[in-house]
């Protein structure tokens, strides 16, 4: 198997597993659905993921973190009016679970909760994601001129908001819980700057 073509299947395994696993949850998807929805041979899953499952599990969870760590970013710049920015990232989380027909929103969440206490592999690799969000509100918001431990507080307040959120928002398949805690997080973030 040539190097190129190698990557891409790995990346093909990755990115369809993590999709399953959001949509279906970890325990819901199989490995045949897996290699089905990445087109891949059915050796190449421990090729590259010799640990199996778990270990394909906490790849997928750390390269969904990634690809949430961007969104943050993005969100939340450097120099960034961080109530804007807060108001910013509600509204886009909500446009999201909309178009998405309530299907798509956090893609840690729905396999963390299922394995937290099952896999410790999978747990260290959704805490570390979460903690690089976490780190990212931090920052911008301590840089924002709000105290340090408050913004700790606050960076921890606002992602239980919107992890929260989402899952009231895929339940009753409705944005308002997004939209309502969307204005409590911009409240709690404009009342903690300075001044």
């Amino acid at each position: 198997m040539s190097e190129n073509k190698s990557a891409g299947t790995r990346e093909r395994i990755l990115d369809s597993s993590g999709e399953l696993f959001r949509r279906q949850g970890y325990a819901g998807t199989g490995i045949k659905a897996i290699l089905t929805a990445s087109d891949a041979p059915y050796g190449s899953l421990y090729h590259f993921f010799p640990g199996g499952k778990e270990e394909l599990g906490a790849a997928a969870l750390r390269e969904g973190g990634l690809t949430y760590l961007r969104l943050v970013e993005a969100f939340f710049t450097e120099g960034a009016d961080v109530v804007a920015a807060t108001a910013a990232f509600f509204d886009g989380a909500a446009v999201v679970v909309e178009m998405t027909d309530y299907a798509d929103a956090c893609p840690i969440a729905t396999v963390a909760l299922e394995v937290a206490s099952t896999s410790e592999p999978m747990r260290e690799a959704a805490a570390d994601a979460f903690e690089s969000w976490l780190r990212v509100l931090d920052q911008r918001l301590t840089e924002a001129g709000i105290d340090p431990v408050r913004s700790r507080e606050l960076s921890v307040e606002l992602f239980c908001a919107i992890e929260g959120a989402f899952l009231l928002a895929r339940t009753t398949r409705s944005t308002e819980p997004i939209h309502i805690t969307g204005r409590a997080a911009v409240a709690a973030v404009r009342s903690a700057l300075p001044g």
